[in-house]
């Protein structure tokens, strides 16, 4: 039993491992793919996920896992909250400035847990609940300067948090509800996701032309295109990993973390400027982070001893 609890824990590192990797990796690539080829933020999703998919069905083929037959409308609400969560994400981008963007994410935590709190009966300790104070005055910290407030833009900024939040609440309790595994549900949501997406592209990109999915783009630009398609689809099976093996307030709390490691990468590797203030809201968020990992490991090993203890 120690020793599959050892290996369970090596598991949940080494995906969270690949996940930081991954999303790092793409964050870059992504930034290059823009900056250099001006290719259309949600068509690279788009393109995301149809290469995410097609790694699955080559993942299938090899037997590296069985598909589950799943009735579509099961998961449907899921693959909409996928193209809500880009969309909103996407929109609240484009109407606020960095830090009002920045400042709305934060709130993703605590709505997580309102959600699984009220709709799925599940229980948070008080200590849990306190370390999302350093992590919220960590991100106000990093982002305070450059937060702005208008009325579109914070309706998409408030509807993005709800989508995002439900998407990965779903996420977590799909897998538990349907019985599968993070590869055989992101094997049927993917198309289906893709699907929607392609429904709502043409409705903030263009289709054909300079800068559409259809446009002469190079084939330097396809090739990295198709290179982040293949990172994309490391960290979207990453993140159903990690919320199927561990929640998804766990999730957004090592995606806080991740923030840090880029803003500390980027003032070390590119010397991007790092102020006071952000300093301090690292050690803050870094805090925050670190108390929860103790607390929910604390409450894991006192889950444990309870139940060595039953009769």
């Amino acid at each position: 039993m120690m020793l599959f609890g050892i290996s369970a824990n090596r598991r949940i590192v080494a995906g969270l491992l690949v996940n930081l990797l991954s999303s790092i990796c793409i964050v870059f690539i992504n930034k290059w793919i823009y900056v250099h080829y001006g290719f259309p933020n949600m068509t690279l999703t788009l393109v995301h996920f149809v290469v995410t998919w097609l790694g699955l069905y080559v993942c299938q083929k090899m037997d590296i896992f069985a598909p589950k037959s799943l009735p579509i409308r099961r998961i449907v609400w899921l693959a909409l909250s996928f193209c809500g969560f880009v969309a909103f994400t996407n929109l609240s981008l484009q109407n606020n400035s960095i830090g009002t963007y920045q400042l709305a994410k934060a709130m993703t935590t605590p709505v997580i847990i309102l959600i699984q709190t009220t709709y799925y009966k599940k229980t948070f300790s008080t200590k849990i609940k306190l370390t999302l104070v350093p992590i919220t005055l960590g991100v106000i910290l990093n982002s305070y300067y450059d937060v702005r407030f208008n009325l579109l833009g914070t309706v998409f900024a408030t509807l993005g948090v709800l989508v995002t939040s439900l998407y990965q609440v779903w996420v977590g309790a799909k897998q538990h509800e349907l019985q599968v595994n993070s590869m055989q549900l992101l094997y049927y949501q993917a198309p289906l996701s893709s699907g929607f997406l392609l429904c709502v592209v043409p409705l903030f990109e263009p289709l054909s032309g300079d800068g559409g999915i259809f446009g002469p783009w190079s084939l330097p630009a396809l090739v990295t295109v198709l290179f982040s398609g293949v990172v994309a689809f490391l960290v979207n099976l990453s993140i159903y990993w990690i919320i199927g093996n561990t929640s998804a307030v766990t999730y957004n709390m090592f995606g806080h973390f991740k923030f840090c490691i880029t803003l500390v990468g980027g003032y070390l590797l590119f010397h991007d400027p790092l102020s006071l203030n952000q300093a301090l809201g690292i050690l803050c968020t870094l805090a925050g982070i670190l108390s929860y990992t103790h607390f929910k490991l604390a409450e894991h090993e006192e889950g444990k001893s309870r139940l060595a203890q039953r009769p």
